[in-house]
């Protein structure tokens, strides 16, 4: 049975970093896409950062370019994501997501959802 376990998150202040973590049970992970999303209090789910299997090539949203950063480590079948500069409007529950992650930009190719890490940004 796959799995998906976010950890990391918590409440932080204006101007702090954060890194996420999310480890993959089940199965070995190393030819899937990684990734992560993100649902802010009453709003719909965003796409936030996704990696290849090889980790060589990244996708992020373009309003998060320069602040997030996605990394991977197969041999331990973890996900990461650096989150530096973080806003108030970055408060949200971070999701993690495997499968196709160049179609993750476009709210496809999902094939496991992780339950979520909130994260927790005070002005």
């Amino acid at each position: 049975q796959v799995q998906l376990v976010e950890s990391g998150g918590g409440l932080v202040q204006a101007g702090d970093s954060l890194r996420l973590s999310c480890a993959a049970s089940g199965r070995p992970f190393n030819r899937d896409g990684m990734g992560w999303f993100r649902q802010p209090p009453g709003k719909g789910r965003e796409f936030v950062a996704a990696i290849t299997w090889s980790g060589s090539t990244r996708y992020y949203a373009d309003s998060l370019k320069g602040r997030f950063t996605i990394s991977r480590d197969n041999a331990a079948n973890t996900v990461y994501l650096q989150m530096t500069s973080l806003k108030p409007e970055d408060t949200a529950v971070y999701v993690c997501a495997v499968g196709d992650s160049s179609k993750f930009g476009h709210y496809d190719g999902v094939n496991y959802w992780g339950k979520g890490t909130l994260v927790t940004v005070s002005s």
